[in-house]
């Protein structure tokens, strides 16, 4: 459980994640993506219920090499380089200075790493982040809606480098709240309201709800849900909230 004040976000919500897969958290702004992936890296204080990450509560000491979690928007600083900022977050974490060179290759920012960041496109920056949660080769990689406010061609190019990351054996969990994205993932958890209302994969969330487009197909979800758990009075000024 978890809770906001006199506002309950999550109650008896239960996941499992699997090993080696990009798993897509997805729903509308609002609906407690971030607060969840919060509870998933252990920063986010859970009153009740437990949180497993590798075995392990989430956020202990043993996790802080083995996951890593980037946040909405590029948390690099713009007055120093692409390599002056990972060479800063190698030497936070602890991992070798050589790491550096395989993760600018990792991100396609080879051509970029005497840049300062303040002078790259969005999108650069948000490799240069991506890059910094990349160091120590983590075994778990949790993104919070990394490909908001890009052009579809970065976009594309970002879920590209998912994908050979996952394919390289590293368990990614990406939220978003771009429903065309949905088809880019091994499998699917959506939200509404604090509350899981799938945990499907791209094809049968396709085939359940007789849609073609995966927009689509969400929205037959909702209005399922809404059919099965009409909201009551309380919840309505909850989530107004």
């Amino acid at each position: 459980m978890v809770r906001r004040g006199r506002r309950t976000l999550f109650d008896g919500l239960d996941v499992s994640i699997p090993h080696g897969e990009i798993t897509g958290l997805l729903g509308p702004s609002g609906c407690g993506k971030t607060t969840l992936l919060r509870a998933i890296v252990g920063v986010q204080k859970v009153k009740g219920g437990t949180v497993t990450v590798l075995g392990q509560p989430a956020g202990s000491r043993g996790l802080r090499e083995r996951v890593a979690y980037g946040t909405q928007g590029a948390a690099v600083y713009g007055d120093l380089t692409v390599r002056q900022n990972l060479q800063y977050f190698a030497s936070v974490l602890g991992v070798p200075r050589g790491d550096v060179d395989r993760v600018l290759d990792e991100v396609g920012l080879r051509d970029h790493a005497k840049q300062q960041v303040a002078d790259l496109s969005g999108g650069q920056a948000g490799r240069v982040s991506l890059g910094a949660a990349l160091l120590g080769s983590p075994e778990l990689v949790v993104l919070d809606e990394p490909t908001v406010g890009l052009d579809p061609v970065l976009r594309s190019e970002l879920w590209g480098m998912f994908r050979r990351i996952a394919d390289a054996g590293t368990t990614l969990i990406v939220s978003s709240h771009v429903m065309d994205e949905a088809r880019r993932c091994d499998r699917l958890l959506l939200m509404r309201d604090g509350r899981l209302i799938a945990d499907t994969t791209p094809e049968a969330l396709l085939e359940d709800t007789g849609e073609d487009d995966a927009e689509d197909a969400f929205l037959a979800l909702i209005a399922r849900d809404e059919r099965e758990h009409p909201p009551t009075r309380r919840s309505q000024r909850g989530a107004a909230s």
